[in-house]
């Protein structure tokens, strides 16, 4: 049973790399908008997750693109997304291989 909660986190962080951030050329886990994924027994994922900052042009549709792709997964039953400003999102929150996209390494 834990495979298979390890195997659909995966498969929601693969989706969740196919969905970028218009104004940056990279995706938004690599980015660190992604704080959090917690996937429940049944089938009940909760996201936490930021935006680059508050006045973000696509602060209305990245949540909702993260929400129906996540959604269109076999065994996710629902998602709870719940936007957070704490801690505010900064460039350290970049992974490596973000940071080697944008040539910051």
């Amino acid at each position: 049973m834990a495979d298979e909660f390890l195997k659909l986190e995966q498969e929601i962080v693969d989706t969740i790399k196919t969905i970028f951030d218009p104004e940056i050329p990279v995706n938004i886990y690599d980015l660190g908008l992604i704080y959090e994924i917690n996937v429940e027994e049944n089938g009940v994922v909760r996201i936490v997750m930021t935006l680059t900052s508050p006045n973000c042009p696509v602060a209305e549709s990245l949540p909702e693109e993260v929400y129906e792709k996540v959604m269109a997964l076999d065994g996710v039953k629902s998602v709870e997304l719940n936007m957070t400003f704490d801690p505010p999102w900064t460039r350290d929150m970049l992974s490596e291989e973000a940071l080697l996209e944008l040539g910051l390494l």
